[in-house]
């Protein structure tokens, strides 16, 4: 029996992994290990030794841990780079030394924004914040002591879990008659279900050899702006609230983010067969499960 060892289970995708499995009823012969900082702190190479040896032969280690407070990580530099880099450093000779894969989850973040196409794989990368940088880091070390991971770069995730855009959305749009966000950053937004279901299937096609580690880019297709996004979210969920569009300079925080980080998607619906939904339609299924 395959194991696969997830770690940040806690967070939203995370918590959308551990559903997708209770979902579908196990999925197979493959055994699960959920694990968040209070059962493993992948920060320390030997608790993570220590638990892989405990656990008996790990296939996968999906890394979904990180530390993504934007804008606190600019003044929190040091425990931002510590999860985001230096754990996946550690994931990284742990999986090179006992033989498992690694899919490792990224971000649109390690872009600049300054593209006009949409990215691809092998688009030069130039973060424009500490977060952005810590998972480039993260990505380059990971690469450099086990090549053999696999690494998916994502963008605006949002679930039905944690606090994300959506949820944000929801609350403000109910206590506000009218809000302002910001229409010059444009992107695709990413339901964590369809991820979850897009690194089960990457697992289940690898097969015996058919994994093929890199980089690889995942998104929902489609392209909006956040202004759009929001008018979207308001007119599924019904709520009657005015979405005023505004610059990204008339809304100040800590950390810059890419005004354009749409992602080419092509590598991986090639090399893994998938499917991927348009942003839109995910949403709608979000929100009726919200029974918004």
């Amino acid at each position: 029996m395959k194991t696969i060892l997830i770690t940040g289970a806690d967070g939203q995708l995370g918590r959308t992994l551990q559903q997708y499995v209770k979902a579908r009823g196990g999925r197979g012969e493959l055994r699960y290990l959920f694990t968040d900082v209070d059962t493993l702190d992948i920060c320390s190479k030997d608790d993570l030794t220590a638990y892989v040896q405990a656990h008996g032969d790990v296939s996968y280690l999906i890394n979904c841990a990180a530390y993504t407070a934007v804008d606190k990580a600019e003044d929190n530099e040091t425990a931002c780079l510590r999860l985001n880099s230096e754990a996946v450093r550690n994931i990284g000779e742990v999986a090179a030394a006992s033989g498992f894969r690694v899919i490792h989850i990224s971000t649109d973040y390690v872009f600049d924004g300054t593209n006009s196409m949409p990215y691809v794989e092998t688009d030069y990368t130039c973060p424009v914040s500490v977060y952005g940088r810590s998972k480039q880091m993260g990505e380059m070390m990971l690469r450099a002591v086990c090549p053999e991971s696999l690494i998916i770069r994502t963008s605006w995730l949002y679930s039905w879990f944690g606090n994300n855009f959506v949820s944000t959305m929801l609350r403000l749009g109910r206590e506000n008659k009218e809000i302002r966000v910001v229409f010059d950053q444009v992107g695709a937004p990413t339901w964590a279900g369809d991820l979850a279901g897009a690194i089960f299937s990457v697992i289940e096609r690898a097969g015996a050899d058919g994994f093929r580690p890199g980089i690889y880019h995942y998104s929902d297709e489609g392209v909006c702006s956040w202004y759009d996004f929001a008018l979207k979210i308001f007119q599924i969920a019904g709520i009657d609230c005015r979405v005023i569009p505004i610059d990204t300079k008339d809304y100040p925080t800590r950390a810059s983010r890419p005004q354009y980080s749409v992602l080419n998607k092509k590598k991986i619906k090639q090399t893994y067969g998938l499917t991927i939904p348009h942003w839109e339609e995910s949403l709608r299924f979000c929100l009726k499960k919200l029974n918004r």
